[in-house]
């Protein structure tokens, strides 16, 4: 009887520890588990992280999507705005599209060996002792208040001037009280500057009653208006006020070091304030931990419907609101807008529902995680309903940070801005509803900092196609994509085309913001 126990127990011991030797080759042979990698920036070891890299420090970044076999490339680093991301969350990026396709909807233009150049000429001298102290009263938002700053570095430059630090707009549709150290870093800006303009934080006290004279400066004016007829005040005045600064410098013929000094400016000098540079890079590692993402700017607050008159889906108490707002906004000169006719000619944001007709008709997959770059939507969450379905992933600076984080910014409407800005500036793909001062300012930095890529939605032709789906004659799906993105090849060949026969930008209009940078094509 113990001999036969015996024998059983050794079975049973025999038969568990095959069962043990089957369970570890099964889970040895089943170990294998492939998962997508996401893009991730490699931020370049830079002495001094606020300084932009010269052409020998420029590298690759690589982007791997999907598998490490598929990569594409950046041509400049990211400055003083990288740091490295958070991991990644495991997510489908391909909504069902091949790799290839997914590759072309993130890759970057190619620069073309166009670089930025900022450096000022052989011939640039140090500045002369100034004749007088320019003031400036900036006006406008965010950045209509940067470019209007730009240029009066410049203009500072041309009429000899010490340049006191500008005072920022605070009368606006927006009632920000923001100063320019709350927004920009003002010891950076008046050192950077040193070898251009000398930049003082405020006018002696022993000045305080010395002649001066408050002027609206000429719009578009050009070096002989500055260097005659503002110059020539010095003989009366020591202090000369700018009533305004936006629009009142030329974009073209003007010398070379002067375009590279409103570069300089605008992508060296105005550095944004370091609680407002941590708190934008903060929200990047945030937005980059969900993978490579979209930045849209959706143009669709109230004060955007109410200046441009456009009501197209809106109820009539939402229209006769925004009416009203044109109406009694006095700085506003165009009181009577017909809305259809705005829209048909492209002179209106698109609605959200709108914009992500148009994401799905590129191929962005429902998985692309989209920042939205915007103050409040109007219309609220019920606006929002409709892309917020298509696009789940969606983020803003108040989902992505906690009211403790956001609260020093908050009502405070350039702040809030400045933000979006960073995020923007940092997407992987920057869309703008709207070619507003935002749009183009952010478009011209990403252009500078490397033709960072950049969506362009031609309206005009895109309201037809969503005016023939309201009316059922066309129907979202393969022949409404292939529309789509046809129109905006035609539209990225015929921007290609433009900027090659100047081989720069100088040329005015939307470029004032990337003028000293001769660059490529910016809708791929």
């Amino acid at each position: 009887m113990q001999r036969r126990r015996r024998r059983v127990v050794v079975l049973l011991r025999k038969m568990l520890t095959c069962a043990i030797c089957v369970i570890a080759l099964v889970a040895l042979l089943s170990v294998h588990v492939h998962v997508p990698v996401f893009p991730s920036f490699k931020v370049p070891d830079f002495a001094d992280p606020y300084k932009l890299p010269t052409i020998t420090q420029q590298h690759e970044i690589k982007y791997q999507i999907l598998s490490t076999e598929q990569s594409w490339t950046e041509e400049l680093a990211p400055p003083h705005l990288s740091q490295t991301p958070l991991p990644s969350r495991k997510l489908d990026v391909t909504g069902g599209n091949s790799n290839s396709n997914i590759v072309k909807l993130w890759k970057p233009p190619s620069n073309r060996d166009f670089v930025p150049c900022v450096e000022p000429s052989s011939n640039y001298t140090s500045p002369a002792e100034p004749r007088g102290y320019l003031l400036v009263h900036t006006n406008g938002g965010l950045n209509q208040m940067r470019a209007g700053i730009c240029d009066m570095v410049a203009v500072a430059r041309i009429i000899n001037a010490t340049l006191v630090v500008p005072e920022l707009d605070k009368r606006s549709f927006w009632q920000d009280s923001s100063n320019f150290s709350d927004v920009f870093d003002e010891d950076h800006f008046i050192n950077s500057l040193a070898n251009d303009v000398k930049v003082i934080k405020k006018v002696p006290k022993e000045l305080s009653t010395a002649a001066r004279a408050v002027k609206h400066f000429r719009s578009w004016s050009g070096m002989d208006y500055y260097e005659g007829e503002i110059a020539s005040m010095w003989e009366d005045y020591q202090i000369i006020r700018a009533a305004k600064s936006d629009s009142r410098l030329a974009n073209n013929n003007l010398p070379l070091d002067i375009q590279k000094l409103r570069c300089r400016a605008c992508y060296e000098a105005l550095r944004f304030a370091p609680q407002i540079e941590a708190m934008g890079k903060l929200l990047v590692d945030r937005m980059r931990s969900y993978g490579p993402y979209i930045a849209l700017h959706l143009r669709y607050e109230k004060d955007m419907l109410a200046f441009s008159g456009c009501t197209h889906d809106l109820s009539p108490v939402e229209a006769d609101e925004l009416r009203t707002i044109r109406e009694n906004t006095v700085h506003w000169k165009v009181k009577e807008i017909d809305s259809k006719e705005q829209r048909s000619k492209g002179y209106c944001p698109l609605t959200p529902k709108e914009v992500g007709i148009f994401l799905t008709a590129l191929g962005y997959p429902s998985s692309t995680p989209i920042y939205i770059a915007a103050g409040e939507i109007y219309g609220g969450d019920a606006r929002m309903a409709d892309l917020q379905t298509r696009y789940p992933i969606m983020m803003s600076k108040e989902k992505l940070a906690s009211v403790e984080e956001l609260e020093p910014c908050v009502n405070h409407a350039s702040q809030m801005a400045a933000l979006d800005y960073i995020v923007s500036v940092e997407s992987d793909v920057f869309i703008p509803s709207y070619s507003g001062n935002m749009a183009r300012a952010v478009e011209g930095h990403r252009r500078f900092l490397g033709h960072r890529k950049t969506i362009s939605p031609d309206r005009k032709a895109l309201v037809r196609l969503f005016d023939k789906i309201e009316l059922g004659t066309i129907r979202e799906g393969k022949s409404l994509s292939n529309k789509v993105i046809e129109i905006h090849k035609k539209r990225c060949r015929l921007i290609d085309n433009h900027l090659w026969s100047t081989r720069s930008v100088l040329n005015g209009g939307e470029d004032r913001y990337y003028s000293c940078c001769p660059v490529s094509v910016h809708i791929h």
